[in-house]
């Protein structure tokens, strides 16, 4: 992230003194370095309105005012602080009230009489901090913007994916890097003889007796491989002697780290039991 000289120079700065020859010089003296969004006021009680609705970059806050001081002032802006971060520039002519103010909450401080190299110095690096900031938290949202959009994408991908694969099959299935099945969708269950486990939803087949062990033997190698498999047919002979005759594909699953998580694909039935 990289700020411009414009950045900075755009930058929203108020200043609030009570004495109209500190806002005049200071006023002056911004306007001499080409910052061009400067406002000030001689008003404290009106900083917290005046930042809620302009957002200020900087406030360059007296703290010796009547009324009510820079450190009440500072005070109201944490109530109203959107971000967190309170952008203020304290200025006082008391060295015991440099301290206070940062514990207050001030990033940092001017000291009267002004020095005016100091002055342009102080004001330009806290607005390259609080520019930064400001930029590093709008890329932050950003980012979890574009997560939850891409997130949503993939939700929706795997609704249709689901949909159609349902639509082109009799069931649907995963399968953990166990061999468990997680997830299954259509008569698989009846056809299988399938039921779901005691944990967590897993379903388990019960019945491994009649199947073709040529068959599976080509289905395992090609699972041991991690490899696709497309319309592999699989035979089983039932108790009652009647036989099924299935066709399945399926692809192996990935996580993001590439660690193999299972396989999931679909399948149908080619001959019910008779």
């Amino acid at each position: 992230m990289k700020l411009s000289e414009h950045d900075i120079l755009n930058a929203a700065i108020l200043i609030v003194d009570d004495q109209e020859s500190n806002v005049s010089l200071l006023e002056r003296l911004l306007g001499e370095v080409g910052y061009t969004r400067v406002s000030s006021t001689m008003k404290p009680e009106e900083v917290c309105a005046l930042h809620r609705q302009n957002r200020y970059d900087l406030i360059l806050l007296d703290l010796q005012m009547p009324g009510m001081d820079g450190f009440q002032v500072m005070e109201g802006l944490k109530t109203n602080a959107a971000d967190g971060y309170l952008p203020v520039l304290v200025i006082t002519a008391q060295p015991g009230h440099k301290l206070r103010a940062l514990q207050a909450g001030a990033r940092d401080f001017i000291s009267k009489p002004f020095d005016l190299v100091e002055v342009r110095m102080r004001i330009r690096n806290m607005l390259e901090v609080r520019l930064l900031y400001k930029q590093l938290e709008n890329y932050s949202k950003i980012l979890e913007e574009k997560v939850l959009e891409r997130t949503a994408e993939l939700r929706e991908s795997e609704a249709r994916f689901r949909s159609l694969t349902e639509l082109a099959s009799d069931w649907y299935w995963e399968q953990d890097e166990h061999g468990n099945f997680t997830k299954v969708s259509g008569p698989v269950l009846e056809m299988l003889g399938i039921q779901v486990g005691p944990l967590l939803g897993a379903v388990q087949d019960v019945r491994t007796d009649g199947w073709n062990e040529d068959e599976r033997k080509v289905l395992q190698t090609a699972i041991a491989d991690r490899q696709p498999f497309l319309d592999m047919v699989l035979s089983r002979s039932n108790p009652n002697g009647t036989q099924q005759k299935f066709q399945v594909s399926g692809e192996p699953m990935f996580s993001q780290s590439c660690r193999f998580v299972g396989y999931r694909g679909i399948g149908i039935e080619l001959t019910s039991g008779s």
